[in-house]
């Protein structure tokens, strides 16, 4: 297909993605919580790496680190227990640098968690979970985590990259639920916790890597996580 004919056949669906996203809703936990002690929050790669420093860093990640806080205290405060932190800590000749530069390696300050969230009084109850993928589904220390807690119904996701790890995390928990029919099973992903990074395709072309549009792919994953039954909704207050 031509680009002009892709470009014209795909504006009325632009356009329709555009006007879902400013009616998405506002999601109350301490109305929709019915049992908050069944809750958990999963934050995706809230790391140094990805918000402040290292050739990954982007401002556009570092925007939902507050929001993001503002919500775990907010689940803390309602009673929510679990917490868990699946983190990017790779090998230092991880597989995935042949795809993105090296990044979050083992032992550097690039792999440690924001100190936005790192303060936080109630800090140490945080699991974290150190993971060489963006598929953290497959990390055998998130599968133990989810067998000992079959009572967890209800999955807030945030962090980054929307269609990265955050599509990979919560599509992992819906169609696990789906598999195993559990009808109780809700997976929430705020759109204000959640962004992916910017690269323009003039940068893009002078550094022979691939480009990679922010604010669409944000937008396409949002909406393909609904299609799948996930809750996007606008924000959690």
């Amino acid at each position: 297909m031509e680009p002009l004919t892709l470009i014209e056949q795909s504006s009325p669906f632009l356009g329709y993605l555009a006007d879902w996203r400013a009616k998405l809703a506002t999601f109350d936990l301490a109305v929709e919580l019915k049992e908050p002690q069944r809750a958990a929050v999963i934050s995706e790669d809230l790391v140094k790496g990805f918000c402040t420093i290292g050739p990954l860093a982007s401002p556009r990640v570092q925007a939902i680190v507050a929001p993001s806080v503002r919500l775990i205290k907010r689940a803390h405060a309602l009673g929510v227990p679990h917490f868990v932190l699946l983190q990017d800590t790779h090998e230092p000749d991880a597989v995935e640098f042949g795809s993105f530069p090296p990044h979050c390696v083992r032992g550097t300050e690039e792999s440690e968690t924001v100190p936005e969230l790192a303060v936080l009084p109630f800090a140490d109850q945080f699991v974290v979970v150190q993971k060489n993928s963006i598929d953290s589904s497959l990390v055998p220390g998130f599968q133990d985590w989810l067998a000992r807690h079959p009572d967890v119904n209800t999955f807030v996701v945030v962090g980054d990259c929307t269609d990265l790890c955050i599509y990979q995390m919560a599509m992992a928990l819906r169609v696990r639920a789906n598999a195993l029919q559990r009808r109780d099973v809700r997976v929430i992903v705020p759109a204000d916790c959640v962004d992916t990074y910017d690269l323009p395709v003039d940068v893009a072309r002078s550094l022979g890597i691939l480009p990679h549009a922010g604010d669409l792919l944000h937008l396409v994953f949002l909406y393909h996580m609904a299609l799948n039954g996930i809750e996007v909704v606008a924000t959690i207050r």
